[in-house]
């Protein structure tokens, strides 16, 4: 029973849907294609793909709701500006494929439309006609379809008769549906759906990813590997210098090995805490610990700038690690940008969970002029959020505010 009303959802459903496809596919095409001489089509052919996307997409949520899986489908990105972007637009073979179907699809809604509720109307009508057809005036003469057909004019035989044809038509219609539902469905999967496409730039968007991973993987060790170099290891250097003086001088002058020693034990609680900070910008143990939310209060907490923490997860569930990782770095290295160039008086930081995404927001009032390009920090940014399939959005106009925005996916990640 639960098919039979999903079928009939669908095919009832798309009736209007394919009427309205239909119209507005074949007025725009007219008219854009018609004009397209003076340059006015232009605009209105892409509005009409547009329009035709959305039918589409609409269709397609009809054959799920339907309970009938469909293969991926794929639209390519716009590129370039004004009238470049709108011929990119036109360059979409899957929207002309979304226009063709509503054009295709039409006299086919009509069809199963038709059949479908003609169908279930005469097994409702003839199962239930000993309730009503009673009702109905009759001639002297013969009349109704059994009399029609064999002459003979009894009620109880047009009762009988309309009866089997209805029960007839009842244990046939979940066949019929199921070919009508199977027909519509099928044209939806030729046009809407192109998995080889879709499948293709899959494969190039993680091959982009793997790219990103790796560049992101290397600027990591050429930063860890400055800091060591630059920090820790020459304070290292210069507490064995200090040791090796202070074992020279203990036999004959240990009061003068007294302040070496000292220095030397100064030297090491530095590297020692140079070593700590540089742990914290990889992968801090409170993190590990206790998750994304403690683990930026302490960055927040350790910032010079004075930021406001808005962290907003479900208490008590973890994240993947690795959304929980690029997160942190995200705002810790943004955190670092503001303390270093931004000349912020204040920094605000907003993390939460938006469907199956994690958004986090960076907010400073400093001087603006951030630039994600090659060669600034920022890069190495969207290097770590292209490897998870994020992506990185940055206002930062001359004289300020500057806003980092980075949405990290959950699906698939982990």
């Amino acid at each position: 029973m639960d098919r039979i009303a999903r079928s009939y959802a669908y095919l009832l459903a798309g009736f209007p849907l394919g009427i309205a496809a239909f119209v507005v596919v074949v007025t725009g095409t007219a008219a854009g294609a018609g004009t397209l001489v003076v340059w006015v089509g232009l605009p209105v052919l892409v509005a009409v793909l547009a329009a035709a996307r959305g039918f589409a997409a609409a269709e397609r949520a009809l054959v799920r709701a339907a309970g009938i899986a469909l293969p991926a489908h794929h639209h390519r990105e716009p590129r370039g500006r004004g009238i470049g972007r709108l011929w990119s637009r036109l360059a979409d073979a899957q929207s002309w494929r979304d226009l063709l179907h509503a054009v295709v699809a039409f006299p086919l809604h009509v069809v199963t439309f038709s059949v479908a509720l003609a169908w279930g109307v005469g097994a409702v009508g003839g199962v239930t006609s000993a309730a009503w057809l009673w009702s109905i005036p009759r001639d002297d003469g013969v009349s109704g379809l059994f009399g029609l057909v064999t002459g003979i004019s009894s009620l109880a035989a047009e009762i009988a008769s309309t009866t089997l044809a209805g029960v007839l038509l009842l244990v046939t219609l979940p066949l019929v549906l199921r070919v009508l539902v199977a027909a519509q469905a099928g044209l939806a999967r030729a046009l809407l759906t192109n998995e080889a496409v879709a499948l293709r730039e899959r494969a190039a968007a993680l091959e982009s990813s793997r790219r990103s991973a790796v560049q992101a993987e290397a600027q990591t060790l050429r930063r860890v590997e400055r800091d060591l170099h630059d920090g820790p290891q020459q304070r290292l250097v210069r507490l064995t210098m200090d040791l090796e003086a202070v074992a020279r001088r203990l036999d004959d002058d240990p009061e003068r090995a007294r302040p070496l020693v000292a220095g030397a034990l100064v030297q090491s609680r530095e590297a020692l805490a140079e070593l700590r900070a540089l742990s914290r910008g990889i992968a801090p143990p409170i993190l590990a610990d206790r998750g994304l939310g403690p683990a930026l209060a302490a960055a927040a907490a350790r910032c010079p700038t004075p930021v406001v923490l808005d962290v907003d997860l479900p208490d008590g569930l973890r994240m993947p690690e690795a959304v929980e990782s690029t997160a942190y770095f995200v705002v810790t290295e943004a955190l670092t940008n503001v303390a270093k160039h931004a000349g912020a008086s204040q920094c605000v930081v907003v993390v939460g969970v938006d469907g199956d995404r994690v958004l986090v927001q960076v907010r400073d009032d400093g001087r603006g002029g951030a630039h994600p390009g090659k060669g600034h920090g920022l890069a190495g940014l969207a290097d770590r959020l292209a490897a998870v399939e994020g992506a990185l959005d940055l206002v930062s106009p001359a004289g300020g505010p500057t806003v980092l925005t980075a949405e990290i996916p959950l699906v698939g990640v982990g």
